[in-house]
């Protein structure tokens, strides 16, 4: 299992700013190792994000996106104290869910 995100979710007038730091590999499945052996591929392939329960994002990711990546969204509607929620699927069928509160 991954570390744990970093989560940070802050209002900005009536919009609430979520930025996320993922650690996780991100393996294109086209680098070799020192030995000259492929890297198996290994990244995350879905992402959501809940604000108390509900999505308000969903999106499917590759291979291009970089190692420990970082996420950032801004929503409408939420508000101090709510519960954000990250969740993240790679294609080895590792997941992991985080949580927040809205500052």
């Amino acid at each position: 299992m991954a570390d744990p995100m970093k989560i940070r979710a802050q209002m900005k007038g009536d919009i609430c700013d979520i930025k996320i730091l993922m650690s996780h590999p991100m393996e294109t499945g086209q680098r070799k190792d020192s030995d000259g052996k492929v890297v198996p591929a290994h990244f995350i392939q879905s992402l959501s994000v809940d604000l108390n329960g509900k999505t308000v994002i969903s999106g499917q990711t590759g291979t291009s996106i970089s190692r420990n990546p970082v996420f950032g969204f801004k929503v409408k509607g939420a508000k101090a104290g709510d519960k954000v929620t990250v969740n993240w699927l790679d294609n080895k069928g590792d997941k992991r869910t985080d949580e927040a509160t809205v500052s």
